[in-house]
């Protein structure tokens, strides 16, 4: 089954999808999708739109992972422009009639580290480690959304 990744961002969404067999994991496309602080908001959603709806259009997932909102009352901008990226994820999700499924950050790491504390370091050499992957992945944000996927599985499992 592929589990598409999504952590969403207005300046930067990572995104990850994994095959899963088993108690086994598969990397089979990462990245960012980068939007310019200098665009309109207007464009900047598009633009994750059309990206993310061609990684979805060629690549088929069963189901779309995301990372639940949340707001720190002392940034809650931050949380007001990860929700607009967020509606428009799962915009592009319903538009492509993949269900969106919705985790807690804290579950998440629980689900790979079991310690909903871990830092983000430690998701990132955890995911790593499961993909078995040579080189350090490059960006939080990529990490964290293979981990929504992997987390996935083992909360649907129960393994």
């Amino acid at each position: 089954m592929s589990i598409l990744g999504v952590d969403p961002g207005l300046q930067v969404t990572g995104y990850g999808l994994v095959e899963n067999k088993g108690r086994s994991f598969k990397l089979i496309e990462a990245g960012v999708l980068k939007t310019s602080h200098k665009d309109k908001i207007e464009i900047r959603l598009e633009k994750i739109r059309r990206a993310l709806a061609e990684i979805v259009k060629e690549h088929k997932p069963k189901v779309l992972i995301l990372e639940k909102l949340y707001s720190h009352y002392k940034h809650p901008v931050t949380a007001i422009l990860m929700g607009h990226a967020r509606g428009v994820i799962c915009l592009t999700a319903g538009e492509c009639n993949i269900p969106v499924v919705s985790y807690p950050p804290k579950r998440v790491r629980k689900a790979i580290a079991g310690n909903g504390n871990a830092s983000k370091y430690q998701i990132q050499r955890i995911v790593q480690d499961l993909l078995k992957l040579n080189t350090p992945i490059k960006y939080t944000d990529v990490s964290d959304a293979l981990a929504l996927a992997i987390a996935h599985v083992y909360m649907e499992k129960k393994i």
